[in-house]
């Protein structure tokens, strides 16, 4: 509980969720204080908050008791709640143009890389592993996870142009469209499937974004039989 008698946010997600590692990032951006409780979904779901209808990670509860829920959701509700918190301005940008922009490749990486790429890559490499036979778990599809990776390289051909130009993927100032991006492919170097090789500048960015004090935290995040590369927890891979 705080100084103020309110209770420290909670937030309910799964260690390797791109979508709960984005909201993870912003809270560090917006330098909240956060309890993280680890929800593994396919058996922990009755310890979500009650909420109709079925709750999604990640669920925000705020200090005050609101519960948000779903990834739009919170994003949303950060940024109209958090905004100024250690010097940050937003998170979505200024101006109609930059929000636009953010919201643009933010729904890029949630929606198509994860459905081709980083949504795959989970699957195969880590939940496959940890869902039991019924719920899909066993064996992974190793043709599948092929051809996720072959997709890996055109995505980053983007981040590396966006980069070339821009220095970050919106614009000069960091944004959700950098927290979304560098959460999905952190879960790829969590399951050692992150190759920049031929992509400089998509590397640098990367190594900038890891840099921040709020990644730090994600550094540190491993599961149970899964753990991650050595390179994993390095600023200078």
């Amino acid at each position: 509980m705080s100084d103020t008698g309110r209770e420290t946010p909670r937030l309910y997600h799964f260690t390797l969720d791109p979508f709960c590692r984005r909201v993870r990032l912003a809270l560090g951006e917006y330098n909240t204080e956060v309890v993280l409780e680890e929800i593994l979904p396919w058996r922990d779901a009755a310890r979500l908050p009650a909420l109709r209808p079925s709750p999604e990670l990640p669920v925000f509860v705020d200090d005050d008791g609101t519960k948000v829920v779903g990834i739009y959701a919170v994003t949303e509700y950060l940024e109209e709640t958090r905004p100024g918190a250690g010097g940050l301005l937003s998170l979505l940008g200024t101006t109609p143009a930059e929000k636009a922009e953010v919201r643009r490749l933010v729904a890029f990486f949630d929606g198509r890389f994860y459905m081709e790429v980083s949504g795959v890559v989970l699957m195969e490499k880590a939940l496959r592993r940890l869902l039991p036979k019924e719920m899909g778990g066993g064996a992974p599809d190793t043709t599948r996870l092929r051809q996720a990776l072959a997709r890996l390289p055109g995505h980053l051909s983007l981040i590396e142009e966006l980069t070339d130009v821009r220095g970050l993927l919106a614009g000069e100032n960091l944004s959700l469209a950098d927290l979304a991006a560098a959460a999905h492919l952190s879960v790829l170097e969590y399951l050692d499937t992150l190759r920049f090789e031929g992509f400089e500048n998509a590397k640098i960015w990367y190594q900038r974004i890891k840099s921040r004090p709020s990644f730090r935290p994600l550094l540190s995040d491993r599961v149970a039989g899964i753990m991650p590369p050595s390179v994993y927890a390095a600023l200078d891979f």
